[in-house]
């Protein structure tokens, strides 16, 4: 097996809730991500999905520094994120970056499209040499696609697409081990979503990259995932690279079941789950299983004992469920 570049263990971030305006007193919390255990090896790509609000982007924001955890690690290249201060810090987040959701809002107006992607080089200054970096960014443009002589234009002088490429050019510009990947595509149009999901998988091969890829949509993430990880209200329900095949958890099933199938011919045939009830809020969680307010299969166990993610027998991945089983989804 690769070798393994990113891995947490517990972790945890809760968002304090306060009353009072003079003294404010904590009367709970939100649960964003709690207990968050990810494994990510060379050259992978592992897909985050879920429902909106589950956490998946306080995830990605814990993994790149952005935000601080509440408890737990995140160990890139043997070094816990978590622990380190000041320079040794700013050092270890060369080998991860980010390629945010939004590539309108991502991107500073003020800023020329060279000055954005040669940011980078200005805070870790020993990457490139200064009288270098012009050609560098010229260089960065062209491998995403993009006419190197545009470095003097601004953010709205290119399209939604364009605007992503240069997302992807400014984290490249540290030559990063790790790429996360924000919900990328969710805010272009589905033509140019299949063209940034080809750069993603090109630099991927060219550069030997390993991808966290978040999104809500199923279908994008069965064409670029390794293994996925399916998260509800802050944490991993399942994982593994067979999910779309042999789901085991009553929630990936749910979500499968709904991803529109394009051949009518199979539309009678499927079995689609409607879930009852809404989502939870993650501030009061139910007790035990998170999901067992919403499934079909929920008994007394589920509401006394929190199902472990573990291997189930006959099963390739990890599901945390007391009844977990395979079943076929038609897609």
């Amino acid at each position: 097996m690769s070798e393994l570049v990113l891995e947490t263990k517990g972790l945890v971030k809760h968002f304090p809730i306060s009353r009072g305006v003079v003294g404010k007193s904590k009367v709970g919390a939100i649960r964003a991500v709690d207990g968050v255990d990810l494994q990510l090896r060379r050259g992978e790509t592992l897909g985050v999905v879920g429902e909106s609000g589950c956490g998946k982007s306080t995830l990605a924001k814990l993994l790149v520094g952005l935000e601080k955890p509440s408890d737990g690690s995140i160990m890139v290249r043997g070094e816990d994120m978590v622990r380190l201060r000041g320079g040794d810090l700013r050092r270890a987040r060369r080998h991860i970056q980010m390629v945010l959701q939004d590539p309108y809002t991502s991107l500073n107006p003020r800023m020329t499209v060279g000055d954005i992607v040669g940011e980078p080089f200005e805070i870790h200054r020993d990457v490139v040499k200064r009288g270098a970096r012009p050609r560098a960014v010229q260089e960065l443009l062209d491998i995403v696609g993009l006419n190197p002589d545009h470095v003097n234009r601004y953010p709205h002088q290119f399209s939604g697409g364009q605007r992503q490429r240069i997302g992807i050019a400014r984290a490249l510009a540290l030559r990063p081990e790790i790429i996360v990947c924000d919900e990328p595509v969710s805010a272009l149009d589905v033509s140019i979503q299949a063209q940034v999901i080809n750069l993603l998988e090109a630099l991927q091969k060219e550069f030997g990259l390993s991808y966290i890829f978040i999104a809500h949509d199923l279908s994008v993430v069965r064409h670029i995932a390794d293994r996925v990880a399916v998260m509800y209200l802050g944490k991993i329900v399942e994982t593994g690279p067979h999910i779309y095949e042999r789901p085991t958890h009553p929630y990936t099933q749910a979500l499968l079941s709904a991803v529109p199938v394009p051949d009518p011919r199979l539309r009678g045939r499927r079995n689609q789950i409607v879930l009852e009830g809404d989502v939870p809020s993650p501030a009061n969680p139910p007790s035990g299983c998170r999901f067992r307010t919403r499934c079909w299969k929920a008994q007394k166990v589920c509401a006394d004992r929190e199902p472990l993610l573990h291997p189930r027998e006959r099963s390739e991945h990890p599901s945390a469920c007391h009844f977990a089983e395979p079943r076929h989804v038609i897609l």
